[in-house]
């Protein structure tokens, strides 16, 4: 499947939404998670192949020029009008990823996979927790317009900086908590300082952690220890881990994973 760039918005200065349309997205099935998302395939500058690209294009091409696949959370899917919102941290040219998004112009194509997902703020508990960084944002957002009027949340946000904050709009009683990197000494453990210091409301509650490995970890401990939390019934896990490119955490994380199973 693949589709065309419609336009580009820049949310944040790191934070960039790419709209597609048209190409195949009239197969485009949509899910009701709200962290579901796309495998795409970012094909190098360097590489002879087009999108769309069939398994015999790939051939006797060598490793450099092969698409690289990565996974990305739909923020929003609108399916009367076809148009699919993917949101992209991009830090220069680091990455294949973020690179393309900042390279992107309408016209472009981007071939992906999916959808898929498995995380839907339930409608059986009293409230909703949610914690993550700049990668999650996608998810908390799409997870915060699925609540109705009657929902409450409590959401955790580490950024860079305040200029780094962006709209999440919901009809739910939301509270945002944004923490910022640029002001802390210690921005590694923002996040799990914050959640450790929160007076969680009463009730029932569900559980959305996603973001930096390390702080994902810390955060779950928390959970465990200190919240009675049955995480196995929960959605946590990292979507990226810090000094690791994507392919050395695609090496290591299934070794994490069962670390940090035994927490």
């Amino acid at each position: 499947m693949y589709a065309e760039v419609r336009n580009v918005t820049q949310l944040s200065p790191t934070l960039l939404r790419v709209s597609l349309e048209g190409g195949t997205l009239d197969q485009f099935a949509g899910t009701t998670a709200t962290d579901g998302y796309i495998n795409a395939r970012f094909v190098p500058e360097s590489s002879p192949i087009t999108v769309p690209f069939g398994p015999e294009d790939l051939e006797g091409l060598p490793p450099e020029h092969r698409p690289r696949p990565r996974r990305f959370t739909i923020r929003r899917w609108n399916e009367a009008e076809r148009i699919l919102d993917i949101d992209f941290v991009a830090h220069g040219d680091v990455g294949y990823a973020g690179s393309w998004a900042q390279r992107a112009k309408p016209g472009d194509r981007l071939q992906f996979d999916g959808p898929g997902g498995s995380y839907r703020p339930r409608s059986d508990v009293d409230w909703h927790l949610m914690v993550g960084d700049e990668s999650a944002l996608g998810a908390i957002g799409a997870s915060l317009e699925a609540l109705d009027a009657s929902a409450r949340a409590l959401v955790f946000v580490l950024v860079d900086g305040p200029d780094h904050e962006i709209d999440l709009p919901s009809a739910a009683a939301a509270e945002i908590v944004w923490l910022h990197r640029a002001t802390s000494d210690d921005p590694e453990q923002l996040l799990v300082d914050a959640v450790r210091a929160a007076n969680f409301p009463d009730g029932s509650f569900d559980v959305f952690v996603h973001g930096e490995a390390g702080e994902v970890r810390a955060v779950r401990k928390h959970l465990i220890a200190d919240r009675d939390v049955d995480v196995a019934n929960e959605s946590i896990s990292p979507y990226w881990r810090r000094k690791h490119t994507d392919e050395d955490w695609r090496a290591v994380k299934r070794q994490f994973l069962a670390e940090q199973a035994r927490d």
